[in-house]
């Protein structure tokens, strides 16, 4: 065990800790209107006559709109040309006009009327060009999307939203960028932290009640997710049921990340609290090597699925998998990042969408060594015009996590 790992109180790894989103600042209205006319640009060169926003992270990412998604229809509908109209109850209309960041009228449907046949009058009034396909929010619930379709005139066609929205969302503006760094480098004060106050006896219930206090004082609203494993636990990719107590010697994994003006951190770090074993010494230097083969492997025009290729030849060489056989890595290398924790594209197998500037992974080869243990390093890069860019410097060895 080093300096790193236990010896403070969690009062004095708390007292660590201070705000760190003093400086930062949300998305602007700029911006907001900049993302619309993307969109706007790009359903006018494929005949996309619209695409509604549902409550939730589209509509925020297009509007600024915070709204959630409920039975209650509340979205918006963004036009290949033109303002944006915003759909919901009445008796919620006030308290929409007061989050209201991007101009565009309310249209309000009572409690007995259908909200799908208000959408469609409202498309049928909208100059289409001709168009016929409405593309819907991929994150829409069926039941909405139901109501549409038996709602929309005949001739119209519903699509999968996620051809625009993707299209605009994959790539991450500087300011994007610069929320998204911070809250990697808050959440990894934060593990730092955590690592400073562990002990012989504690439970994995207060490690993330401790991670949720630290990620409140470094500015966070709190934990936005918090997986904490010890000992063979380790070697579940997302966790038991059961809280488990640490014990000397145990692996620890720990997965966590929080919120910063909607954008999102994302990071594991996996050491011993104690002495690691050879075996874990290898497999984590394994884990490590792997990580660096799919950071190594990014380059602008490279296909997703070779920086996943890159990750497992290197476990390959190790003799390690192959595939998705274990002992080696059971998923996939890596998930896009941003206002949702996994977005588009994916680092997988066989995926053939080229990496672009901008673009943001998450980059975690993770070994798995069924029923013995689990190593997770998991940090973050953006593509560069050259290559990848690290959000946070990946650990050192499993004796030096940080």
């Amino acid at each position: 065990m080093t300096s790193l790992i236990g010896g403070k109180t969690k009062e004095e790894a708390l007292g660590s800790l201070s705000n760190m989103t003093s400086d930062v600042a949300p998305i602007q209205k700029s911006e907001y209107l900049s993302r619309i006319d993307k969109a706007q640009q790009y359903m006018q060169q494929n005949c996309i006559a619209a695409l509604y926003l549902n409550a939730g992270t589209n509509l925020s990412y297009f509007t600024g709109m915070q709204w959630y998604a409920s039975e209650r229809l509340v979205g918006a509908i963004l036009p290949a040309s033109g303002d944006i109209i915003y759909v919901a109850p009445y008796f919620e209309i006030d308290s929409l006009e007061e989050r209201k960041v991007i101009n565009g009228d309310i249209i309000g449907w009572q409690e007995h009327e259908s909200p799908y046949a208000l959408v469609a009058r409202l498309l049928g009034k909208i100059d289409t060009g001709g168009d016929k396909k409405i593309a819907v929010d991929e994150s829409t619930q069926f039941f909405v999307v139901d109501g549409f379709n038996k709602a929309l005139p005949e001739g119209a066609s519903i699509i999968n939203g996620a051809e625009i929205t993707a299209h605009c969302r994959m790539h991450k503006s500087v300011n994007e960028l610069a929320l998204i760094q911070r809250a990697m480098d808050m959440t990894l004060a934060v593990h730092k932290a955590t690592a400073s106050m562990l002990y012989a006896g504690i439970t994995t219930t207060e490690v993330e009640a401790f991670i949720n206090d630290a990620h409140r004082k470094v500015g966070a609203s709190g934990n936005y997710f918090c997986i904490v494993l010890f000992g063979t636990a380790t070697s579940f990719p997302h966790g038991v049921k059961d809280p488990q107590v640490l014990k000397e010697n145990d692996l620890v994994l720990i997965d966590t990340g929080c919120k910063v003006h909607g954008y999102l951190s994302d990071i594991t770090r996996t050491y011993c609290f104690g002495k690691p074993t050879a075996k874990q010494k290898a497999m984590w230097e394994s884990e490590k090597r792997a990580q660096y083969a799919a950071f190594n492997a990014v380059k602008p025009g490279v296909p997703c699925g070779d920086v996943d290729k890159a990750a497992r030849d290197s476990l390959a060489s190790d003799g390690l998998g192959p595939d998705y056989k274990l002992p080696g890595l059971p998923h996939r290398t890596g998930h896009g990042i941003g206002m949702d924790i996994h977005e588009w594209p994916y680092l997988v197998k066989d995926n053939p969408h080229p990496l672009a500037p901008g673009m943001c992974f998450s980059n975690e080869p993770m070994i798995v060594v069924p029923n013995e243990f689990g190593i997770r390093l998991e940090d973050h890069f953006y593509v560069s015009d050259t290559g990848a860019v690290w959000f946070t410097e990946p650990s050192k060895s499993i004796d030096e996590p940080f």
